[in-house]
């Protein structure tokens, strides 16, 4: 069955139906026409529905690169360069292409516009619960695509309906609806989702299912009110100062719903818990043992191999995941790349950010902390998220399929230009990391990345909870407790919380900052554990995004392990060139610091001066492109009705204020 749900339907399926042809809709709202099926003979019977929504499952959803490796270029992961982000100037408005994009957002109106009268109208053909569950899936993918363009864009048009090719129509579709706005009208979409969605689908939890609709909702409420909270008072935020919106006729009046921008916060946060308790509340997590398997022979860690399953059906802390099939020479070269490093890494400042198991802080006295002069030693009675899911030298790789066992290597090859065998930091990536060989073949990894799991319902309850209520009790506290217990720590978060500095916590986490100033001590726990909870999932760019957790970032220099101490000395000194040239070096200078830097060892490298942000790239900029045809005259870009965003030119090729 899993192999199905993401193979031989992609090359059966027949792509979309139409009424007409929509040539002019792509200059318009990048709309791609579908092809001439004619609607009356097709989206009938259930097979149908199920293929056509399946058909995007793989291009919307994240790959396991995308997912688990989706941490590079933040405080908790990087390569040995970054991300252009970080240099003001270097990113700028791109001529065509860009976030602007409706082509599954057309794709799903289609197909909703379609079944939702059949299926109200019954005279769709099938199994009555599959019917329904199919047609829920075309409101979360709707959901689901609108959340990536608000996370994106923030204000973005809201359409719901196929379009006829009419300039008129067209451009006035364009108009960009708040971003609070498009927020609400998501949830609505993941309300009717989670009305028809079943928990049990065919295909199991290879498919979307009703607790996967309950969490993205949770995901977006939080991110919506997070994001209103900690933007406000900047164009950021519908209303705030400088709001671009403002500038057009059809945004000059807008009101919030929640009456204020407190009560739209309120209202986010609200919607957050209800959703993430239903979940948090049936689902409980999966156990830990604390093992780290080097053999057949060695205890299974559920909670570990969760992460690294080829089909995590039988996980009850998984809503949904993505499947490959490599028999079917669909799969992926995740594992194949972390078995050697591919340049990739954890950071010394995600490694700083772990607890001690007694719940203490690295730094606190009496924390029991081995030090950093070897890897292995960040992992002596520390949270088992950091001694299962980075890899540290010595470990061994695999001792499935396998009759020759391999280790990680005691000298991590920081110094070496290799992309595929070595490592930025040192601090090796490990989640989702399969013990089986047969998965390290290129290509042909079968590991299933989870999309959606039950642990986060438990983090979003948390944190909105105390955005909304500055305290932590009842289920707030029930939770939190319940994820450290799992963790390996200290399930008392009171004692880590009063053994917080947060003069040292700024050093190595920017999510101890909101708009260029500390948060509270238990605010900045509570993203601790998120940080170390996730890690490797790829949720952290969003994260400091809704935070607004960037803007002290002046110069920051991200590093590796510590490899100029006791480390050292496992090196072949004619590895570790450094203070010759650019051509010469292979790693950065110990007058710059003990620990590696993967920016300085050239001054070449973009980044040499470290990483530095401006609020305007909070968001992504428009693509002159779109301005250019909404505009009356096909000219003039202020006559459009769509706005930049904040700070962004409207020129091709120039960099953010």
């Amino acid at each position: 069955m899993k192999t199905t749900i993401f193979s031989s339907l992609m090359g059966k399926l027949i792509l979309l139906c139409s009424l007409f042809a929509l040539t002019g809709c792509d200059n318009f709202l990048d709309i791609t026409p579908p092809s001439q099926v004619a609607p009356e003979n097709y989206l009938l019977e259930e097979s149908q529905l199920a293929a056509y929504t399946i058909r995007y499952y793989q291009e919307m959803f994240p790959t396991i690169n995308n997912l688990y490796g989706g941490d590079m270029a933040t405080d908790n992961a990087t390569t040995k360069g970054s991300n252009d982000r970080y240099l003001p100037g270097k990113w700028k408005t791109p001529a065509n292409d860009g976030e602007w994009d409706f082509k599954h957002i057309y794709a799903m109106n289609y197909y909703l516009g379609t079944v939702v009268p059949r299926l109200e109208e019954g005279i769709l053909t099938g199994n009555t619960a599959n019917l329904k569950h199919y047609v829920g899936e075309g409101y979360f993918l709707r959901a689901y695509q609108y959340f990536y363009r608000l996370r994106k864009l923030g204000d973005f048009p809201i359409v719901t309906s196929v379009l006829p090719d009419e300039q008129e129509v067209l451009t006035e579709a364009s108009q960009r609806k708040p971003r609070n706005k498009v927020a609400r009208f998501i949830l609505k979409d993941l309300d009717e989702a989670i009305e028809l969605l079943s928990n049990n689908p065919p295909g199991g939890k290879a498919r979307i299912t009703r607790n996967a609709a309950l969490v993205l909702k949770a995901r977006v409420a939080l991110f919506e009110a997070t994001w209103e909270k900690y933007h406000a008072g900047t164009a950021m935020v519908p209303n705030g100062p400088g709001w671009p919106g403002k500038d057009k006729d059809y945004n000059q009046s807008y009101n919030f719903p929640g009456g204020s921008l407190e009560g739209e916060i309120h209202f986010f946060l609200e919607e957050a818990m209800k959703a993430a308790e239903q979940v948090a509340d049936a689902i409980p997590l999966e156990e830990n043992n604390g093992v780290i398997r080097e053999s057949l022979s060695d205890p299974v860690n559920t909670y570990y191999d969760m992460f690294a399953s080829t089909a995590p059906d039988a996980y009850a802390e998984v809503l949904m995941y993505r499947p490959y099939a490599p028999e079917l020479n669909i799969g992926s070269d995740y594992n194949h790349h972390i078995y050697y490093g591919y340049q990739r890494g954890y950071t010394h400042q995600m490694e700083q950010s772990f607890l001690m198991n007694n719940g203490l802080p690295v730094y606190a006295p009496g924390s029991g902390y081995a030090g950093d002069d070897y890897i292995a030693d960040t992992k002596i009675d520390r949270d088992d998220r950091w001694r299962l899911f980075m890899k540290a030298p010595g470990e061994v790789k695999t001792f499935i399929n396998t009759g020759n066992i391999e280790y990680f290597d005691e000298a991590p090859m920081v110094y070496s230009a290799d992309i595929k065998y070595s490592t930025a930091t040192g601090y090796m990536i490990g989640k989702g990391f399969s013990h089986d060989l047969a998965n390290q073949i290129l290509n042909k990894d079968a590991t299933a990345p989870i999309l959606f799991r039950a642990g986060e319902a438990y983090l979003v309850y948390l944190e909105a909870y105390y955005e909304k209520n500055g305290k932590v009790e009842g289920k707030a506290d029930l939770y939190w407790r319940t994820l450290r217990r799992r963790a390996g720590v200290d399930p008392d978060y009171t004692k880590t919380i009063a053994a917080t500095d947060m003069e040292k916590e700024k050093e190595v986490d920017w999510g101890s900052y909101s708009h260029g100033k500390l948060v509270d001590k238990t605010l900045y726990n509570i993203r601790r554990e998120r940080r170390c909870e996730f890690i490797g999932e790829g949720y952290r760019y969003d994260d400091l995004i809704r935070w607004r957790a960037m803007d002290q970032l002046d110069g920051f220099q991200i590093e590796g392990f510590k490899l100029f101490g006791p480390s050292q000395a496992l090196y072949d000194p004619a590895d570790l060139i450094y203070d010759v040239d650019n051509q010469s070096n292979t790693v950065s200078s110990p007058t710059k610091s003990l620990y590696i830097r993967p920016y300085q060892v050239s001054t070449g490298n973009d980044f040499y001066n470290g990483l530095f942000f401006i609020q305007a790239h909070y968001l992504s900029p428009i693509a002159v492109k779109h301005f250019l045809i909404t505009a009356s005259d096909g000219e003039t870009i202020s006559t459009s009705p769509i706005y930049q965003n904040p700070g962004w030119s409207t020129v091709a090729q120039e960099g953010a204020q």
